[in-house]
């Protein structure tokens, strides 16, 4: 295969042609074995980093080119210095699945159990006997953890539960894992933090519950103080013809609650967020809106509120103290006697 070195991006030229297709497929980073593998000597491969055409990356990992180093490139040093079988993992494996749209400071790496690497700065190495060390994956796909995988590693380092609801409901948000799989991958780890409270979590995930602040409402706000149950992520037509979804929806009583997490709903969202509030009463509803605080540190004022639109719109139901500390929920539950 010929690889154009104006698509290389400054790759060196004077190169074996074989090496030029390695460091094509991975973002112009190739190890001192790859480069020997290719024809290249000892001495080549020293003279090329003192003139400066190639950069060291990690210990034995080169980029061949010069200029900055690009995150596809760090990422490709760090999985080609831990060597056989290794594969990026946990939040860098997050980053690469779509699971979160931050970049982890420390690059992650998982290592088979048979190995050991010595951790370069700026890297993480994790040994497990779970990791597929035969996993093949196509040219110019960095190897990595595949979602459920992902999603297990996170939760056996998650330090609360809510880093757990969060990373469970974020992967059900964005598709990225049905509850059969992610239920297989569970049950596959034999030991795992949060065993007790994951089956929990995945039925609310699966079920809807897409952030941690959805699965929040529905825990602390609905089911602890008798609330109907919503339906979830029910969807809509804009007016414009588009497709939206409510987060939760009352329809019996025409009563729609949206979640506003500022990690859902950034600043930039909010007036889309009043739009959607107007297209929902002109449909003959209304809308209310919670934020964290609201459903975290005020759950049982949230939980009145809701009663009370409820009430008024036909429930008939009985609203009840989440504890005997629940104060709002006594004293609404007395008014309505």
């Amino acid at each position: 295969m010929s690889v154009p070195i104006a698509i290389l991006g400054g790759v060196d030229s004077e190169i074996p042609p074989s090496l030029r297709e390695v460091a094509y497929f991975q973002a112009g980073v190739v190890t001192r074995q790859q480069a020997l593998h290719a024809g290249l000597s000892g001495s080549a491969i020293r003279w090329k980093l003192k003139r400066g055409h190639w950069q060291p990356i990690y210990l034995g990992v080169y980029a061949t080119f010069t200029g900055p180093i690009s995150r596809q490139a760090q990422l490709w040093a760090a999985v080609l210095y831990a060597g056989e079988g290794a594969q990026l993992s946990h939040e860098t494996a997050a980053e690469l699945n779509g699971l979160t749209d931050r970049r982890s400071p420390l690059i992650h790496v998982t290592i088979p159990a048979s190995r050991r690497v010595r951790r370069p700065k700026g890297v993480k190495i994790h040994i497990s006997a779970h990791i597929d060390g035969g996993a093949r994956f196509p040219r110019g796909v960095i190897p990595h953890t595949l979602a459920e995988e992902t999603i297990v590693d996170l939760v056996n380092e998650a330090e609360t539960l809510d880093d757990v609801i969060g990373w469970v409901t974020s992967a059900f948000g964005r598709r990225l894992t049905a509850e059969g799989p992610l239920r297989r991958t569970l049950s596959a780890r034999g030991k795992l933090r949060w065993r007790g409270q994951l089956g929990e979590v995945v039925t609310a995930a699966a079920g809807g519950a897409h952030s941690l602040l959805e699965f929040r409402y529905d825990r602390d706000v609905e089911r602890a103080h008798g609330l109907p149950s919503a339906r979830r992520q029910v969807p809509f037509t804009k007016p414009d013809g588009g497709r939206g979804f409510r987060d939760r929806c009352y329809a019996q009583y025409g009563l729609v609650v949206e979640l506003d997490g500022k990690q859902a709903h950034p600043e930039d969202q909010r007036g889309r967020d009043r739009r959607r509030d107007n297209d929902a009463a002109a449909g003959g509803g209304s809308t209310l809106r919670y934020d964290w605080d609201e459903v975290t540190r005020h759950a049982c004022a949230t939980a009145a509120q809701v009663a009370e639109s409820l009430r008024r719109r036909g429930w008939r139901g009985t609203f009840k103290p989440c504890s005997p500390r629940c104060l709002v929920a006594v004293g609404s539950t007395r008014r309505s006697a």
